[in-house]
């Protein structure tokens, strides 16, 4: 069973995530997706995966978050995915895929679902 990562090695919860999933016996592949971010095609599904909007899973601490005004009610889900593949630190954290399935690890614990 293939499992991936997407992993910002800065980030308590996906460094938490990512030693659980070790613990539990696994060797996931770690995509670093500040490095190499999802293009809008993968992005989509990873949104439909996780059953989420893009708002869901949009970072609003983020300084892009204010500074593009993604706040806006007004924007559509492609608008806001073209500003998370352009600004992949707007990308809520870790997410893991595994056998067609998606979970956001906050909690970590919560990733065990899709195993």
């Amino acid at each position: 069973m293939k499992i991936q990562i997407l992993h910002n090695p800065r980030c308590s919860k996906s460094r938490a995530t990512l030693q659980l999933l070790r613990e539990a016996g696994h060797d996931p592949e770690i995509i670093l997706y500040l490095d190499s971010p999802p293009d809008a095609e993968q992005l989509r599904a990873i949104l439909s995966a996780l059953g989420r909007s893009p708002r869901q899973l949009l970072r609003t601490g983020e300084a892009e978050y204010r500074e593009l005004g993604l706040a806006d009610e007004r924007l559509s889900d492609q608008q806001l995915i073209a500003a998370m593949v352009a600004h992949p630190r707007l990308i809520e954290r870790p997410i893991v895929l595994a056998r067609g399935k998606a979970a956001l690890g906050r909690p970590p614990e919560s990733v065990l679902d899709i195993l």
